[in-house]
């Protein structure tokens, strides 16, 4: 039995009289030693050190500041018990369809290239097929050209490198983002491309190949007027592709819909998925990180104030949930006067202590640089094997400012954007550069850009466009789209930039004359 294995170490009374004595020893020891049901003893306490990766400090929004630790790199951290991971079908489902999306995004941007590559290939190989055929299968035939076909080869090849070259820079770029839909001006130029070369083979087939024209001089040119085609259709591409986008037509107001940041960008004739991939490349640089905690205090203060409310049904026992659901609401709305106080007293402490410890962190980051900034003077006269690299030496004064920034960035609910190690490299790089303590603090006082930070601490990398309309189609005023990640979304309104009449009006400057007055109560 369990009960006497545990407590075999203690002396009972032999007596029947003492029963209920020992029944009562075994119960308070019960209390003192407790045990799992199975009797193996209680769990065993393992200590894990965090990896330099992770996030500075642990985030538990249901434990309040006040109670947590502050002593980080002095204490360490007692995991017990078990964790558990489970999925559940909808999960798989989800994972799957994911995988098989970008099976297929993979697939469809593969296959686009390709035939990309291909068509340019055909383009770039029938201008000197043209040239080179005729002499391969009737050379004896031909009608001697001389300098003139000399002249129009030149003019060939150099043409061929332009066309080479503008089509590299115009169509032979990195894809930013997986689209989609397809982007409907390149697929048209593609295909008049190939309607081109192929109406081209069409005529040289039946007019050159098979009568066998004697007139090499015509044959050349009529690979030149081809080339002198394949130019100006790529000037078109640069027309649709690029120039016409320039123009600003629209104002997109982006709205994340979380916390209500906003901001506002101009844009061209572009297509709606166009102008989400412009909104989201200006999302990562324009925008502060998205931070769930800072969203953490006011559900809590509102899950706190309908926690304390009860709805009673004096009618009897119903199952009108509508009724009870309005009722809370106008109970909370009644409580509204009274919360408001405790809003604005939790709202003062907080940028109290926000400030206190922003002096402190200020303060401990200034003394630290000022210490390596005379270990520096002194290092001058060292051996060169004592001299320090950036990186030991901001090892070196790290932990005389840890504490003021762990605080800090608890207070300020940052932790889970900063490393140890994030912060050491920046620490080094501004060594290595000579920054100010202020340019140090400057990431860390304050929100940045999502570019800022590390891409894992990004939350939001894969988007869904949402638009009652095509992607494909344009822009246009009133529209309303919005691009939905996994934690938030933004959603984006199309203005158009209103029509300004703008007028002149001469002023001549000989009539700039004035007159002073004066009074008899005025002194001057």
């Amino acid at each position: 039995m369990d009960t006497e294995s545990t407590y075999s170490g203690y002396s009972y009374y032999s007596s029947h009289s003492k029963k209920s004595h020992r029944q009562g020893e075994r119960n308070r020891e019960r209390h003192k030693s407790p045990r799992n049901k199975d009797g193996r003893g209680s769990e065993k306490s393992v200590t894990i050190q965090a990896p330099t990766g992770e996030p500075l400090l642990a985030n538990d929004s249901a434990r309040t500041e006040e109670a947590q630790d502050d002593n980080w790199g002095e204490t360490t951290t007692a995991i017990t018990g078990t964790s558990e991971h489970s999925i559940s079908q909808e999960d798989i489902a989800r994972i799957s369809k994911d995988m098989e999306d970008s099976v297929g995004l993979d697939c469809r941007r593969y296959l686009g290239l390709t035939v990309a590559a291909v068509l340019g290939l055909l383009v770039f190989l029938t201008p000197i097929a043209f040239i080179l055929l005729p002499p391969i299968l009737w050379r004896d035939e031909l009608e001697p050209c001389g300098t003139i076909c000399e002249g129009l080869f030149i003019s060939v090849a150099f043409k061929l490198l332009i066309l080479l070259i503008g089509t590299w820079a115009l169509f032979f770029r990195k894809q930013r983002a997986d689209m989609p839909r397809i982007f409907v001006f390149r697929a048209l130029l593609l295909v008049l491309i190939f309607l081109f070369v192929v109406s081209y083979w069409l005529f040289y087939g039946v007019r050159i190949l098979d009568s066998r024209d004697r007139n090499y001089q015509g044959i050349v040119q009529y690979a030149v007027s081809l080339v002198d085609a394949l130019l100006f259709i790529h000037y078109l591409a640069v027309v649709l592709l690029e120039l016409r986008q320039l123009q600003p037509v629209f104002t997109l107001q982006v709205v994340r819909s979380t916390d209500g940041e906003s901001r506002f960008y101009s844009l061209g004739h572009l297509s709606i998925q166009r102008a989400a991939l412009v909104v989201l490349e200006n999302y990562y640089k324009d925008f502060s990180i998205y931070n769930p905690n800072l969203l953490t205090a006011s559900k809590f203060r509102a899950a706190k104030h309908m926690a304390g409310l009860k709805v009673y049904n004096v009618d009897g026992p119903s199952n009108n949930a509508t009724g009870q659901s309005r009722a809370m609401i106008a109970a909370a709305a009644r409580r509204r006067d009274s919360s408001h106080n405790e809003l604005y007293y939790e709202e003062a402490e907080h940028e109290r202590r926000v400030k206190k410890r922003r002096a402190r962190l200020v303060v401990a980051v200034e003394e630290a640089f000022i210490h390596i900034q005379r270990l520096q003077a002194e290092e001058q006269q060292k051996a060169p094997g004592e001299v320090m690299d950036p990186r030991e030496a901001a090892q070196a004064i790290f932990p005389s400012m840890a504490r003021a920034l762990q605080k800090y960035l608890r207070t300020t609910r940052q932790q889970n954007y900063h490393s140890m190690e994030s912060i050491l490299q920046h620490l080094a790089f501004c060594i290595t550069h000579s920054m100010t303590p202020k340019a140090f603090l400057e990431r860390y006082l304050g929100a940045g850009p999502t570019l800022q930070y590390d891409r894992e601490r990004w939350l939001s990398t894969q988007w869904r466009l949402v638009s009652d309309e095509a992607v494909t189609n344009g822009l246009r005023d009133g529209l309303v789209f919005v691009l939905k990640c996994l934690d938030f979304s933004l959603v984006v309104n199309v203005k158009k930039i209103p029509f300004i009449m703008l007028s002149e009006e001469f002023i001549d400057p000989k009539s700039h004359k004035f007159v002073l007055r004066l009074q008899s109560e005025t002194s001057v």
